[in-house]
């Protein structure tokens, strides 16, 4: 009766011991993957779902961060259009971002997640491009104008560079 309580000890203590350096290695082998490692490492710890997933799963996190990121910018969108202290070409390009964030949310996300769960890692690729190019194209749209949103839109590609290179360890 003691060798078993002991043996079940030593297992519990083990199992606590390689869970978290297998689930960190997993994290860190995929984002030396990346183009962004600390990003990448940042972006996954910060959902705990990332400890017990596989590369599929951290994929899916992924997506998670890149829609909090579309929904803040979103917010952000709206604010500085009530703000009502704009020049006419930056409320013309904000309203384009608002059209573009609304995309990736309402339109990308949804069928990036859907080709993730559904095995199609290069479908899901193909959107996440997507969402990176609707952040380059609204910040473009501020040409000639200061953009209020360059750092999310930075943020928003970088983080879509990222999604890429761990959707493409799936094909």
């Amino acid at each position: 009766m003691k060798s078993r309580t002991l043996i079940i000890i030593f297992t519990i203590v083990t199992i606590s011991i390689i869970s978290p350096s297998r689930c960190n290695n997993l994290i860190e082998n995929t984002c030396k993957q990346t183009p962004r490692y600390n990003l990448c490492v940042q972006s996954l710890k910060s959902d705990p779902a990332s400890s017990d997933a596989d590369v599929r799963g951290l994929a899916l996190i992924m997506v998670k961060v890149m829609t909090t990121k579309a929904k803040g910018t979103g917010y952000k969108i709206k604010q500085l259009l009530k703000s009502g202290h704009l020049e006419p070409k930056q409320e013309k390009a904000l309203r384009y971002c608002a059209d573009s964030y609304k995309n990736v949310i309402e339109l990308y996300v949804p069928g990036i997640e859907r080709a993730l769960e559904t095995g199609n890692p290069k479908f899901a690729e193909e959107g996440v491009v997507s969402t990176g190019m609707e952040a380059k194209d609204c910040e473009e749209e501020f040409s000639g104008s200061t953009s209020p949103l360059t750092k999310e839109n930075n943020a928003m590609r970088d983080l879509a560079a990222v999604a890429v290179a761990i959707f493409r360890l799936l094909l």
